[in-house]
């Protein structure tokens, strides 16, 4: 895509033109429009089909997690971005359920932020490092209400794993390596290692045990 075009949602006049002015001075992102809450998001978005729609969690009338949950339902090809200042493991959760593609902590650094829009974006998800670190230590440690209560709710796949992915994890979690995956799924072995470097990467993971935390954190496991 040549050009990125945004709406922001966020319920602070000077938040927005903060973010704003960022954007401005990026080439190839374009703010479209702006909205001060999550029912006035809905609106901006259904007029003008964003790419992405950045979007605070609390605002009035309706929050951003709500309003997550409806540009999904309603919206399908709208990106969305939570921005929020809050990054306790019960709003990360919520956002990641209502289908959130990226969640980032208004203390990012410039870099960060403009890495996760390019990310979201194009397709992918963003989760950064602090939110990531939240769930994992609550889903590894489960000595959290919130870890107990979201693991009886299993939180929707935000990867979009194939099913033959999914195969790969339950094995690489087995700790079978791809000689036995390849074996046990009748494929080639380099296939088997393909299939395996995919999956890290879409999970952004570098070893077998960021992969077996990340997976518990999403429920993957």
């Amino acid at each position: 895509m040549d050009i990125i075009n945004v709406v922001l949602a966020d319920d602070h006049v000077l938040v927005r033109d903060g973010i704003k002015a960022l954007l401005e001075d990026q080439s190839g992102v374009v703010v479209i429009d702006e909205a001060s809450n999550g029912k006035e998001a809905l609106e901006v978005v259904k007029a003008n089909k964003p790419h992405v729609l950045i979007i605070d969690i609390r605002m009035p009338e309706m929050n951003g997690i709500d309003a997550v949950k409806e540009i999904n339902r309603l919206y399908t090809d709208v990106r969305t971005l939570v921005l929020s200042m809050h990054d306790s493991e019960e709003y990360v959760v919520k956002a990641i359920q209502a289908g959130a593609d990226g969640y980032l902590l208004k203390g990012a650094s410039k870099e960060e932020f403009l890495k996760a829009l390019n990310k979201v974006a194009s397709g992918g998800k963003y989760f950064t490092g602090d939110v990531s670190a939240i769930i994992m230590d609550n889903f590894v440690n489960g000595n959290t209400a919130t870890a107990i209560e979201t693991k009886q709710t299993p939180v929707e796949d935000p990867f979009k794993l194939t099913k033959r992915e999914k195969q790969i994890l339950n094995l690489v979690l087995q700790l079978k390596n791809n000689k036995d995956i390849a074996e046990e799924l009748n494929i080639s072995k380099r296939t088997a290692e393909v299939h395996r470097f995919n999956l890290m990467k879409k999970l952004e993971v570098k070893n077998l045990m960021e992969l077996s935390n990340k997976a518990k954190a999403f429920g993957l496991a």
